[in-house]
């Protein structure tokens, strides 16, 4: 049954993010947990920065650009390498978020980010104040 191997692949990818989340959740406060949450943070930040009506278009399509490099399966670095297998996903992220802050009031870049400010901060420095 050929059918099964794609929702099998899926199964397991879906499976190994929800552990993925689930321990990040649990991980101390300091450099580990805050690599954990930013390419979550990124992608919420993204989404809601593409519903919001004070973004101008250019900064919409970067930012779903941005969210489909993230989604898709072809990659400079292969996921499956540990540690820097998602380093391609979270640059392309935070270079879409720079991109934004520059051109997007701050107060709508705080309010679509849902981690701590400071991350954001380090993410975007020269418009967001801790």
């Amino acid at each position: 049954m050929w059918w099964q191997w794609p929702i099998l692949a899926v199964s397991v990818v879906v499976v190994s993010w929800l552990a993925m989340i689930l321990l990040a959740r649990r991980l101390p406060p300091g450099l580990a947990k805050d690599l954990a949450t930013v390419l979550p943070a990124c992608v919420t930040t993204a989404r809601r920065l593409r519903r919001d009506p004070r973004v101008p278009r250019r900064v919409r399509v970067a930012v779903a650009i941005a969210g489909l490099w993230v989604l898709s399966p072809v990659d400079l670095i292969p996921e499956f390498l540990p540690v820097i297998g998602p380093l391609d996903d979270i640059v392309v992220v935070a270079l879409a978020l720079r991109y934004a802050a520059k051109r997007v009031a701050p107060e709508a870049l705080v309010e679509a980010w849902p981690a701590e400010r400071r991350i954001l901060s380090r993410l975007a420095p020269s418009t967001i104040d801790v």
